[in-house]
């Protein structure tokens, strides 16, 4: 026996006539229209703004309106407080001066290649994407401003150390691409140099150092556009991110430990077992004795970032303000450290950090305060990922916390004990186990995430950080960059961040603190110098030689 089933277009009017519920349907598009209609206007605006909420977070969910931001970038993005803002500040000066036009039309031929910096971001409940802004206006990104000089004041570069200090407490404007830059056309530094001076301010959430000197690379004259990711390689990237934070195994594979192996880290071959071991079993006894070494590090590198106890208590650890400011010094020679650190048998990265460790105990001291037998404890970034590969954008890296012998008088003695502390630090897979970290912390609410985060906090006095610049001095727009800078920000509490960043041949040391805690940081710049060269001159009088 055969059913006949009647179609659509002959039953709907029968049904919608005999059901109410049909009835129903078909007026509630015309009674929703009305009840809106009868709402008091204010009522009217909060559920239009509810429903537009709701659409882009559905959509955002979906991946409908753009590219999901990263779970590591999503934690950078909510890690914005009252104190400390999650921008990386820097500053070019130029020797001629460049015009705003210039600037103008060179970032929009080279930087804005880099989608990134058309996207504003759209937050949702299930973190944020990357949306183009349709109503990109170059003007609100590119600025043209005049330095005030304070009453009594002669230097320019002063001034501009206190406009890089302001500029780092305003927030960028969440409706727009999440980066800045000020251009002072008229500026003469204590170089004597006349020029122009650039601010610049990027959002944390958009890439970390290593990434912002491949962008660096070309907006700068004779520079190459960045290579294009196919569609397939974005959706790899976020596949295996998502992988990050929802397992904490793939840290140790793939892209990570390839990273680690081309920096020459011993343990990047035992890490790679962990994503492939069948194949370690295969290998035999030798690799599983390496997997389990690997194991045993991983365990003991997690219970030492738990474990860590609170920083001593100097007058650089405390609550911060909502007030900042920076200084920088001039240029040190960089052949000048690197024979240092032959002579001394140490690293460069060991010479700088030990004279960073002297000037911050220096200040100390003319302060009033006694740092002898003291220590502070600095997180210091690790990248996670081949330079070829920074033009991608986004935050890859890691932190291992180093504990700087600040009351250790002898600068001969520090930097041996740096060295021996860095040393200490190699092979540690507390780099992958803090990118991990960041991982989960994106996938977190807020207040959970800002729990998670404090660890660091309140176990840590500074964020330092030291990035391998240009070795050649770079032109924009026909103009000598003369001396380059940044600041990287400072999480939680943490009211201190220092940088040392290579560039042309010179070597330069910068501070970003938290007036509530050190008012003044050009004394601790002051201190760096004399701090090196009492270093260089020690290492001179040593009895080399039989």
């Amino acid at each position: 026996m055969v059913t006949r089933i009647p179609s659509p277009s002959t039953t709907a009017p029968q049904h919608a006539a005999a059901s109410p519920l049909s009835k129903v349907r078909a007026q509630a598009p015309d009674v929703a229209l009305r009840a809106a209609q009868a709402l008091p206007p204010a009522a009217r605006k909060a559920a239009t703004v509810v429903q537009k909420n709701m659409r882009r977070a559905a959509t955002g969910m979906l991946g409908l309106s753009g590219e999901r931001m990263s779970k590591v970038d999503t934690a950078w993005l909510r890690m914005d407080s009252a104190s400390n803002l999650m921008m990386i500040n820097g500053v070019w000066t130029l020797s001629p001066g460049i015009g705003w036009e210039a600037l103008c039309e060179r970032v929009q031929q080279r930087l804005l290649q880099y989608p990134r910096f058309r996207q504003r971001v759209v937050e949702d409940a299930a973190g944020a994407t990357w949306v183009e802004d349709r109503n990109f206006d170059i003007a609100a990104h590119v600025l043209r401003e005049k330095l005030t000089i304070k009453k009594g004041e002669k230097s320019m570069q002063r001034a501009l150390q206190d406009r890089v200090g302001e500029l780092a407490m305003q927030p960028l404007d969440p409706r727009r691409p999440l980066w800045q830059m000020h251009l002072i056309e008229d500026f003469t530094g204590d170089d004597g140099q006349p020029g122009s001076a650039l601010i610049v301010r990027i959002h944390h959430c958009i890439a970390d150092g290593i990434a912002l000197i491949s962008v660096t690379m070309s907006i700068v004259d004779g520079g190459a556009e960045p290579p294009r990711r196919t569609r397939k390689q974005r959706e790899q990237a976020a596949t295996a991110e998502d992988w990050i934070a929802e397992t904490l195994i793939k840290p140790f594979t793939g892209m990570t430990v390839k990273a680690l192996d081309l920096a020459g880290d011993s343990a990047a071959k035992s890490l790679q077992m962990l994503g492939d071991p069948e194949k370690t079993m295969q290998s035999g006894l030798s690799g599983t004795m390496d997997m389990a070494r690997v194991a045993y590090q991983l365990v003991s590198d997690a219970a030492a970032l738990a474990l860590m106890p609170d920083d001593s208590p100097t007058r650089l650890k405390g609550q911060p303000g909502q007030a900042k400011r920076v200084a920088w010094c001039p240029p040190i020679p960089l052949e000048e450290v690197k024979a240092i650190g032959k002579a001394l048998n140490c690293s460069i990265n060991d010479v700088l950090l030990s004279c960073v460790a002297g000037a911050i105990g220096g200040y100390l001291r003319s302060q009033g305060d006694d740092p002898t037998g003291q220590e502070i404890r600095a997180m210091i970034p690790v990248n996670l990922r081949p330079m070829e590969e920074a033009w991608k954008l986004g935050n890859r890296f890691g932190l291992v916390p180093l504990v700087l012998p600040i009351g250790m008088a002898n600068p001969v003695e520090r930097v041996y004990e740096v060295r021996r502390r860095m040393n200490a630090l190699k092979g540690s897979t507390q780099p992958i186990l803090a990118f991990a970290m960041l991982a989960v912390a994106g996938l977190m609410i807020k207040p959970a995430q800002d729990a998670l985060l404090n660890l660091f906090g309140r176990k840590t006095t500074a964020v330092m950080t030291n990035v391998p610049g240009p070795k050649e001095q770079l032109t924009l727009c026909g103009a000598r960059v003369t001396q380059c800078m940044f600041w990287v920000p400072q999480s939680g509490d943490i009211g201190l961040g220092v940088s040392i960043l290579s560039y042309g041949g010179g070597v330069q040391f910068g501070v970003i603190t938290d007036t509530a805690l050190c008012p003044e940081p050009q004394r601790i710049i002051d201190a760096f110098t004399p701090e090196f060269a009492q270093l260089s001159l020690l290492t001179l009088m040593l009895p080399w030689g039989e």
